[in-house]
């Protein structure tokens, strides 16, 4: 086997998927030996770019996710080892307003993209995300064996998700070809950013710069004090899915694959609700909050999407293959992030 390997990320123009690739191809200390393509659909690109940085970006290729023979012809041709699959309908209210195009991406295409991953010998890591749980007050931390239980549709269709690929990668373990497939949970994200409202996190800083403009007799922005979040930083994301590529190739090419897990989970200790984050970035950017008022009811029981209060996942698998868990400090790399724009 050449020593020089393909990684194809799908999503790859995302919030997440920028990052993967970005970890593969310059931030891992085996760097030169991953050969890094991108599919995007709406913002793929037909030439590589150049990052902020002066590095060139990888190239992006055109993928309909849909379409099976698009996946198929793109897994011939560039042959990877290994495929990140980051593409997903990821916005819980959107999810509810389009559930069947959602249960497309995120269902269908990614039983299909496993399943020719299987048949190719291919290792398929599927981005899933901590809203597969309940997140009822009690329960949390999850470990990744822990019964799950969505509270809303992105939630069921991520984990019917996890299901389909697991399964897919299941019916061919008898092919002797190699491939595996593995589920990487993850909870909020927030980083480097082309817009704000690419994350529910980045896009808080909109919110903020609201509410500095409320007068007084205006009516106040509420924003949630009540669940419980994890931001969690999408260069770390990037960082833990090379990781565990390398860590499961190495294990697959020696023939001792039995003993991997097929559920990892990753996640950041800073705990926040969405008000305080609010109140981090109006300290940040030297700003006044006085027009948000912080919520504390919880989930309206009329609102379409219910939210959990608490889905915070353990990472004690990642620990156990010896996989470094650490994150950025959340507000420091805020204060980094935001020094530009502070009045």
């Amino acid at each position: 086997m050449s020593s020089k390997k393909t990684v194809l990320v799908t999503g790859a123009t995302g919030l997440l998927g920028r990052q993967v690739t970005r970890a593969f191809a310059y931030y891992a200390p085996d760097s030169d030996s991953w050969t890094v393509k991108g599919t995007g659909f709406s913002r793929a690109s037909s030439s590589p770019k150049t990052a902020s940085d002066g590095k060139p970006t990888p190239e992006i290729l055109k993928l309909d996710l849909s379409n099976p023979s698009e996946i198929e012809s793109l897994l011939d041709t560039h042959q990877p080892r290994v495929v990140v699959h980051c593409a997903a309908n990821r916005y819980p209210d959107k999810v509810d307003k389009d559930p069947e195009g959602t249960k497309k991406l995120n269902v269908e295409a990614s039983g299909t993209l496993a399943r020719l991953c299987a048949e190719r010998g291919i290792l398929l890591v599927y981005i899933s995300t901590d809203y597969v749980f309940s997140g009822k007050p009690g329960e949390a931390p999850y470990e990744a064996g822990d019964q799950t239980g969505p509270t809303n549709l992105y939630g069921v269709t991520k984990l019917d998700g996890e299901k389909a690929v697991l399964g897919e990668f299941e019916k061919a373990g008898g092919n002797g070809k190699g491939g595996f497939g593995v589920v990487l949970r993850v909870p909020i994200l927030y980083g480097q950013a082309e817009r704000t409202d690419e994350s529910a996190v980045n896009v808080l800083i909109e919110s903020v710069k609201k509410a500095a403009g409320v007068g007084k007799e205006d009516k106040r922005i509420k924003m949630d004090h009540w669940a419980l979040r994890y931001p969690t930083n999408t260069e770390d994301v990037g960082r833990v899915c090379h990781d565990v590529a390398v860590h499961y190739l190495a294990a697959i090419e020696k023939g001792d694959s039995s003993a991997l897990p097929k559920i990892l989970q990753f996640s950041s200790e800073d705990k926040y609700t969405k008000y305080e984050i609010c109140e981090l970035f109006a300290e940040i950017l030297g700003l006044p909050i006085d027009g948000m008022e912080p919520n504390t009811e919880g989930n309206d029981p009329n609102a379409s999407v219910q939210r959990p209060y608490d889905c915070h996942l353990s990472t004690r698998a990642l620990k156990e293959l010896g996989i470094d868990v650490s994150t950025q400090d959340f507000g420091g790399w805020w204060r980094r992030e935001l020094r530009a724009f502070r009045k």
